[in-house]
């Protein structure tokens, strides 16, 4: 039982640095654009708020997608929250 606990443990805790490390992959506006996806802003919501036109808006949301290895944008979601990468650029 122990064992069964730890070795969860472990595959969760490299899980977390995969993860991590597809993160950090990002540019800071693929960063800023993730933020404003998982906080539930449309493309053209996106693209007026940071100024740009929603065709390159839909370029880096491809980009994190791939870089993140998301298939979804729920799923995309859960590694936001998994990485507390929501909450921490909506207090920033």
């Amino acid at each position: 039982m122990g064992l069964e606990r730890d070795r969860t443990w472990l595959e969760d805790e490299r899980a977390t640095a995969e993860l991590c490390g597809c993160f950090e992959t990002l540019t800071a506006r693929e960063r800023e654009v993730t933020a404003l996806v998982v906080n539930g802003r449309l493309n053209k919501q996106i693209a007026y708020d940071m100024g740009i036109s929603e065709i390159t808006v839909k370029v880096h949301r491809g980009q994190v997608m791939r870089k993140m290895k998301a298939t979804s944008l729920p799923d995309l979601a859960r590694m936001a929250d998994k990485l507390n990468f929501a909450a921490e650029k909506t207090q920033t």
